[in-house]
């Protein structure tokens, strides 16, 4: 039996202690939140991210750590290596942690992106537009994530306050993309370099937070083949150890490059029931140097993610294929507190389910999307 330490205790830790479990392991979490929902499945230690005589208890309770949160400090991570074994390794999350190193990255492994230039003051910003054109998108480098730290440019005029809202911080401006689609790949490297990847996965945003998720996903042989090919180069570059998410834009019959996210992902959530091994039980495997469990899909399935509050949970119970999730955490305008997932043998079986779904809990415009795709009528 082996303790995992995780540093963060929101719902990605909580589903990870969940896998863990049937498997003989311990977890423990470190988090600065006193009510943080993985404590709710798992001790939970609270303490500061730079809290070393903490974080020194902590390393001294567990055989390896890891990260829910991408934004924990790299020193802190680095810190962690002289104390137990870290995994993904510290490098990895500080590349994950920097938009430009990122993109940087990306084309270091042959992964295209949009058109993209750094920028640290006002006349940059204008040079940058210039560049990349309108409309754009500025972007925090560090601590963005599910839409926070970014501004739409769309005319001129959103030059002045976009700098007004995000300057002062290191920024990257990117070229906004018409993508045809919004894809990822979740990924799992082991600690011996074995690899292995899920079905595509396509993705439906809304105000920047993943609201649906539908695997597989059928796309160009080709592009699925590259899409694979670069996210084992990107891991192999980095020596990557457990899963992580790579998220790409479809367009004009090319994969771009959007983020790396290095942890579990919000697009995998639908392997817990969809696939033969979760991706949160291989993320437990790979840390642990065990053998990596079977990515195959199951059938086909769509995750839909409950945001700001939960709706009524008796719909969905009452949905055969249908599996409820609730987080344990207090609602709020732009929180994840939860997400279903729907599964069924065919892409065809999750249409009737979907549309019920959408009318008994008023989320038509949610499932309506997902329902397009599936009847190829986008």
């Amino acid at each position: 039996m082996a303790t995992i330490g995780i540093l963060g205790g929101g719902q990605l830790a909580r589903m990870l202690a969940l896998a863990g479990a049937p498997l003989g392991h311990r977890f423990l979490v470190v988090d600065s939140a006193e009510d943080a929902c993985a404590g709710q499945v798992a001790p939970l230690l609270r303490a500061d991210w730079r809290d070393f005589e903490a974080l020194q208890k902590f390393a001294e309770q567990v055989d390896v750590a890891t990260f829910d949160f991408e934004n924990v400090p790299a020193a802190t991570a680095e810190w962690l290596t002289g104390h137990t074994r870290v995994f993904p390794n510290p490098a990895a999350l500080a590349v994950a942690q920097d938009r430009l190193r990122e993109k940087t990255l990306f084309g270091e492994v042959g992964l295209e992106t949009p058109l993209f230039a750094t920028v640290d003051s006002m006349d940059e910003l204008r040079t940058a537009v210039a560049r990349t054109g309108l409309p754009a998108v500025l972007k925090t480098r560090r601590l963005g994530y599910d839409g926070k730290g970014q501004f739409v440019l769309r005319q001129p005029s959103d030059i002045e306050a976009a700098w007004a809202a995000l300057g002062g911080v290191p920024l990257i401006l990117e070229a906004f993309v018409a993508f045809e689609k919004e894809i990822s790949v979740v990924a799992v490297r082991s600690r011996s370099g074995e690899f292995r990847h899920y079905p595509l996965t396509r993705n439906w945003h809304r105000n920047g937070i993943l609201s649906a998720s539908l695997a597989p996903v059928t796309v160009d042989e080709g592009l699925q083949q590259r899409a694979v090919e670069r996210a084992q180069a990107l891991a192999e570059r980095l020596d990557y150890v457990g899963v992580f998410a790579l998220e790409l834009f479809s367009f004009e019959g090319k994969l771009l490059g959007n983020e790396m996210a290095p942890r579990v992902h919000n697009s995998g959530h639908w392997t817990i029931e969809g696939a033969v091994c979760s991706q949160f039980e291989n993320h437990v495997r790979a840390v642990l140097g065990l053998p990596l469990g079977d990515t195959a899909a199951r059938g086909c399935s769509v995750m839909l993610n409950w945001v700001g509050e939960l709706p009524d949970a008796n719909p969905v119970l009452g949905e055969m294929g249908a599996h409820w999730h609730d987080y344990g955490k207090p609602p709020r305008e732009g929180r994840k507190v939860g997400h279903t997932t729907v599964c069924a043998d065919s892409a065809a079986g999750l249409v009737e389910p979907l549309q019920r779904l959408g009318r008994s809990l008023g989320r038509q415009d949610q499932v309506a999307p997902v329902i397009a795709a599936l009847l190829g009528k986008e």
